[in-house]
C-alpha cells in the first residue's frame, strides 16, 4: 500500500488586495517536510493566493500516490469540496446566478484533482500549538508576497515560522455588555454585530468594520475594512461573492 503524502499550502496577500504570493511544503507520510516553493503574484488577494498554492502543490506531486492537504482557507477547502459540483452544474454561476469568481484557477484545480486521491484538512492559522507544516507553507508565502521573488528548498533549508502571538485572556464585560454585543445584536453606531465586533452601516450590503476579526477564509480584516455577510458570519466582500 503506498503510503500518503502530506502537504500544506497557504496564500499571501499583503492588504488583500496587495502584493501577494503562494506557497506549499511537503513532507513524507510521518509530516516531515522534505520540500517547499513559493513564489510571488504581483497585486492580488489572498484567495487567488490561496486558490494558486493548491494548484501549485497538486501540479508538483504524483498524482498517482494519495495525498493529504493541510490547508487554513476555507473558502479554498469548500470551493473544492462543496461548491464546485453545483457551479459546474450551473454552468459556472453562483447559487444567486453570478458568475464564479475565480473560476479559471478552480477549473485547473479541478481538472488536477482528477482521478486522485486526496483529503483535505482544515487547520486553523496562527496558532501557538498550531500545525507546522501549515506554518512554514505560511511563512514562505508570507515572505514571497513581501519580496516578490520566488523561492524553494529542502528540509535544510525550511523558512523559520514567525511565533505565534499568544492568544489574550477575555476582557471581564457587564451583565449589560453582555446583552448588547455579540454576533446579531446591535452596535453602538445602529449597525449588527458580527465576529470583528459592532459595525457601522455603510451600504445596503457592504459594512466598514469598527474592530478587527477574522473572515471564514480565514483572514483576517482590518478596523474599517469593507466587509459582507459569508454565510452566518462576516468577512471579506470577495468570499461572500464566492459563497452566494
Amino acid at each position: 500500500m503506498v503510503e500518503r503524502v502530506i502537504a500544506a499550502c497557504d496564500g499571501a496577500a499583503k492588504g488583500n488586495p496587495g502584493p501577494a504570493a503562494w506557497a506549499y511544503v511537503v513532507a513524507d507520510g510521518a509530516g516531515r517536510p522534505q520540500r517547499w516553493e513559493a513564489g510571488p503574484l504581483g497585486h492580488s488577494t489572498n484567495n487567488i493566493g490561496e486558490l494558486t498554492a493548491l494548484q501549485q502543490l497538486l501540479a508538483a506531486t504524483d498524482p498517482a500516490v494519495p495525498l493529504e492537504v493541510r490547508l487554513d482557507s476555507t473558502y479554498t477547502r469548500d470551493s473544492v469540496t462543496k461548491w464546485l459540483k453545483g457551479w459546474k452544474r450551473n454552468g459556472w454561476k453562483t447559487a444567486a446566478g453570478k458568475p464564479v469568481a475565480n473560476r479559471e484557477l478552480i477549473q485547473r484545480i479541478d481538472e488536477l484533482l482528477e482521478g486522485r486521491d486526496v483529503v483535505f484538512v482544515y487547520v486553523p492559522a496562527h496558532q501557538v500549538d498550531g500545525d507546522p507544516l501549515n506554518a512554514i507553507a505560511d511563512k514562505a508565502a508570507s515572505d514571497a508576497a513581501r519580496t516578490q521573488q520566488a523561492a524553494a528548498g529542502t528540509a535544510v533549508d525550511l523558512p523559520v515560522p514567525d511565533p505565534a502571538p499568544a492568544a489574550r485572556a477575555p476582557r471581564a464585560r457587564s451583565p449589560r455588555a453582555a446583552t448588547t454585543t455579540g454576533a446579531g445584536a446591535m452596535g453602538s453606531a445602529g449597525g449588527t454585530g458580527g465576529p470583528g465586533g459592532s459595525v457601522r452601516r455603510s451600504g445596503s450590503r457592504t459594512l466598514n468594520a469598527r474592530f478587527p476579526g477574522t473572515c471564514p477564509c480565514s483572514r483576517p480584516y482590518a478596523k474599517g475594512d469593507k466587509i459582507a455577510k459569508v454565510g452566518g458570519s462576516w468577512g471579506h466582500p470577495e468570499c461572500a461573492a464566492a459563497h452566494a
